[in-house]
């Protein structure tokens, strides 16, 4: 995938799944950056993406950085229970968070939480976040299912797929739009 390639479509489909090109939250639009499917993370079971609204190839911009980016997950299969999903999530954002794990253990125990609801083919979840208050909102098919305050929660978060220690490196460049 060609980063330059995906800001000329209107839509962008992956694994069968068509992702907007942009999405809006709240007076901002955010711009597909990258997005790959068949990830170690996920086991195949499905599409992640990447929206900012400063398209870039730099990911400690996008970790470091005070802008609104967004992580979308469209389910591709079934994933049985949700806890496969909170699971996968805890166990990279343990790498993700280094140091920072047992400051942020609350609000990843609040990311489970919100996610612990039933999942079906076909979901849709976005992670929105505003550093206007800083925080991440949690949309599950375009209802607001839940908020968690921090921008060290947002490092550590978008580190799953960005940092270092991403869990997926060829997911990595797909999101960058490598």
């Amino acid at each position: 995938m060609q980063f330059a390639t995906i800001s000329a479509q209107k839509t962008f489909t992956v694994e069968s799944v068509v992702l907007p090109r942009t999405i809006q939250f709240k007076n901002t639009t955010l711009s597909l950056n990258g997005a790959g499917g068949k990830s170690k993370i996920w086991l195949g079971s499905c599409v992640q993406s990447l929206y900012l609204s400063q398209l870039t190839q730099d990911p400690e911009y996008i970790i470091d950085g005070d802008i609104e980016m967004a992580i979308r997950i469209d389910i591709t299969s079934t994933i049985s229970p949700s806890t496969k999903l909170t699971k996968l999530i805890y166990d990279h954002f343990k790498k993700s968070a280094g140091n920072n794990l047992e400051l942020l253990r609350s609000r990843l125990e609040e990311l489970d939480n919100i996610l612990s609801g039933e999942m079906r083919q076909k979901d849709v979840f976005k992670f929105i976040y505003s550093p206007i208050d800083p925080t991440i909102f949690v949309y599950k098919n375009d209802v607001l299912i839940g908020e968690i305050q921090g921008t060290h929660f947002k490092k550590a978060f978008f580190g799953i797929w960005l940092s270092d220690e991403a869990a997926d490196k060829k997911l990595k460049n797909q999101l960058l739009g490598k």
